[in-house]
């Protein structure tokens, strides 16, 4: 194939704007996959993606168009995520092309992660193809959408191809736009190799195997390559293209997209962002790929602690096809081993917690998910704070930084007043609302991201009825009130339920765990007093009773002094049982506190 009839872009959009339903267009119109094996969302190929409606993981497909004209093209499209969760899938799927199609709804307009993802294309300077998507639909609006993108992007009306991913209205013109809009991928075969990582996966068979673009140079079967992160040397056993299921190739060139398998076990010997070369002809490292930044961070522990080490492998394993995930071990005197995982927003934590269940059969425990904080020590040390148990004793604690984002909120005029209200009530401060056009205003907020870890997403899409969309990005580190809540059960603290709260919140937070705590912990012999505290000021009480065995239930009337003298003697037993008694939290309990709201 000629580098010049090779064409290299990538499908963005917000969430359930169309992406998978038009990418299944493309596919049965370049027939790379046969109507017999035709499914809707061809490319999720996850359970859950399927069950949910979203994508999860880009994917990356190559198609083959025979132009009228008489020459043949080869596409090599990458399907992306639409959730704000995921947006680091479209940076990396980004990186590897030239051009992008900016789908929009022609029913919901430009909402908040179209204009994300737009950015993130802009600046790799990628050519964009406006495409107007559900045109067939009764409720699509499709003048006052396409004069919104026409504001955004500033181009002439007859440059938005309107189609239809459901009926394939406009395929034709959107194949013809990609050819004459997207330039052919530069870069010379004859230069030494250099590959850009952007996705890899682990097959239980062949080991792990890399998806690659290449940018310049050529890889022959057989080749011995090296991973210039890693230092790596290995020979590629099998290399080709990702069509429907991947088709081995001799040789690959410049331009082109494809999969290297070299027999490594090992996860850690490849990782995303890594350039490979030859190792005979050593080329140069490629730069300006993203370094992933996690925003929440949960602790994960394994229902049984004899499952740590399996455990460990099915994470690295996971981080291969998703390299978004990090993770180190840790340790909980309440769960014992586990992991500190870090992921880019409470989905992810979800769809990871989900995959580790279905692809590896893990059950396990997630403790309460937090944001990464900095403390300043009196002395001027700094820390970096990722569980609450690392805070620095409050007597030598100088303050504490938690980290700010900036939040886009695109919405209707009429829900402007709850959804100020949710900010204000989340420490937001409004910085910016500019009226896109007269149905859309968008708000700019400084919000602290602890804030919007938990309920902020649904409870935005509540008050709104849906119609308002978010995105969010780092912002920087501010000075803020926070103190560490502790979980006391008889006086005892459970470190796996201790949370770094802002003082203003702490006693409502307590009081929830606390009830949540009372209606999930078995009775005991004993009374259990569950108790919330910052510091040694306790903040929220609840008590279980004890279980009461009716000792006086043998005597049938009688002196009442023989009554009291029994009642005398449970009281003491009750008294020493407590001294002595340790109270066990559940692995069930646990898992239905932490998934508190």
């Amino acid at each position: 194939m000629k580098q010049d009839n090779i064409r290299n872009f990538c499908v963005i959009a917000h969430i359930d704007h169309g992406k998978s339903t038009l990418s299944d267009r493309l596919l049965e119109y370049t027939k790379t996959i046969s109507e017999r094996d035709m499914q809707s969302q061809a490319l999720d190929d996850m359970d859950i993606e399927r069950e949910r409606g979203i994508t999860i993981k880009s994917h990356a497909i190559q198609m083959e168009y025979n132009h009228t004209n008489g020459e043949r093209y080869t596409f090599n499209m990458i399907d992306t995520p639409g959730h704000v969760d995921f947006s680091y899938e479209v940076s990396r799927s980004i990186a590897a092309c030239e051009g992008a199609l900016l789908l929009v709804d022609a029913s919901q307009g430009i909402q908040a992660q179209t204009i994300s993802n737009l950015y993130l294309a802009i600046e790799h300077d990628l050519e964009i193809i406006p495409v107007l998507n559900k045109v067939d639909m009764e409720s699509a609006m499709i003048d006052e959408v396409s004069d919104q993108i026409i504001d955004l992007i500033g181009c002439d009306k007859d440059e938005i191809i309107l189609a239809s991913g459901k009926t394939g209205v406009g395929i034709p013109e959107l194949m013809e736009s990609i050819i004459q809009n997207i330039p052919a991928p530069e870069g010379s075969p004859d230069e030494p190799l250099q590959a850009l990582i952007f996705d890899s996966m682990f097959n239980s068979y062949r080991g792990v195997i890399a998806y690659y673009r290449i940018l310049n140079g050529t890889i022959k079967k057989g080749d011995k390559i090296r991973f210039i992160n890693t230092e790596g040397e290995y020979f590629a056993d099998d290399i080709g293209i990702l069509q429907m299921d991947m088709v081995p190739r001799k040789q690959l060139q410049a331009g082109n997209v494809g999969y290297v398998v070299t027999g490594i076990k090992e996860s850690k010997e490849i990782k995303v962002g890594d350039t490979i070369t030859l190792a005979s002809n050593p080329g140069e490292p490629i730069h300006g790929f993203e370094e992933v930044k996690p925003m929440v961070f949960a602790g994960i522990f394994p229902i049984d602690n004899d499952d740590f080490e399996s455990l460990r492998e099915s994470l690295e394993k996971l981080q291969l096809n998703d390299a978004s995930l990090v993770f180190e071990t840790e340790t909980s005197v309440a769960l014992g081993f586990g992991f500190r995982c870090g992921f880019l927003g409470m989905l992810h934590l979800e769809i990871i917690q989900e995959r580790l269940s279905r692809e590896f059969e893990q059950e396990v425990i997630t403790t309460i998910p937090n944001v990464s904080y900095f403390a300043y020590t009196k002395k001027g040390v700094e820390m970096e704070v990722r569980t609450p148990t690392d805070l620095p004793d409050p007597t030598h604690l100088e303050r504490v930084e938690e980290p700010y984002i900036v939040a886009q909120i695109i919405t209707k005029p009429e829900y402007i007043g709850t959804i100020m209200t949710l900010c204000m009530e989340k420490r937001g401060i409004l910085t910016k609302q500019t009226y896109l056009t007269t149905e859309r205003v968008e708000l700019t907020f400084d919000l602290p991201l602890a804030e919007i870890v938990f309920d902020f997403y649904d409870r935005l899409k509540s008050i709104s009825r849906g119609y308002a969309s978010f995105d969010y990005a780092p912002l920087d580190y501010r000075a803020s009130d926070l103190v560490k809540l502790d979980i006391k059960l008889n006086g005892e603290s459970v470190d796996a339920l201790s949370a770094l709260v802002h003082r203003d919140k702490a006693a409502a937070f307590g009081r929830k765990i606390c009830k949540r705590l009372k209606e999930l912990l078995p009775r005991q012999q004993f009374v259990i007093a569950i108790q919330a505290a910052i510091g040694a000021k306790i903040i929220a009480r609840e008590t279980i009773s004890a279980l009461r065995k009716d000792v006086t239930a043998k005597c049938y009337g009688g002196d009442i002094t023989r009554k009291r003298k029994l009642l005398e003697k449970q009281k003491k037993g009750k008294k020493k049982m407590r001294q002595i008694g340790s109270v066990q939290v559940p692995q069930k309990a646990f898992l239905q506190v932490l998934k508190l709201d």
